[in-house]
């Protein structure tokens, strides 16, 4: 096995799971009774809010509306396809 098909084994289940895990965020977002400091909300909290907390100083709220964990899905979703699509980087590499 090469370290590309490895790199490629490990970054899409990866990068998958983090958009599904910010798409959740956004839908919580949508529930404001909804506490992200218990369970099973932690879940989806904890590895997102280490990516949000840096942009969010970068980026305000529009409208009162944090737009921090849309930009991350847009930023997932183009370094995915980017480096794993179907002309991606390390597809390529791998032929």
């Amino acid at each position: 096995m090469t370290s590309v098909a490895i790199a490629n084994w490990v970054l899409a289940p990866l990068l998958g799971l983090l958009i599904l895990l910010f798409i959740i965020r956004i839908v919580l977002t949508w529930y404001p009774q909804a506490e992200l400091n218990r369970m099973p909300f932690i879940l989806v909290a904890l590895p997102t809010e280490p990516f949000l907390i840096p942009l969010r100083k970068l980026v305000p709220p529009l409208g009162g509306v944090d737009i921090t964990p849309i930009i991350w899905v847009g930023i997932f979703s183009l370094l995915r396809e980017i480096l794993l699509g179907q002309q991606g980087l390390l597809t390529m590499m791998a032929y």
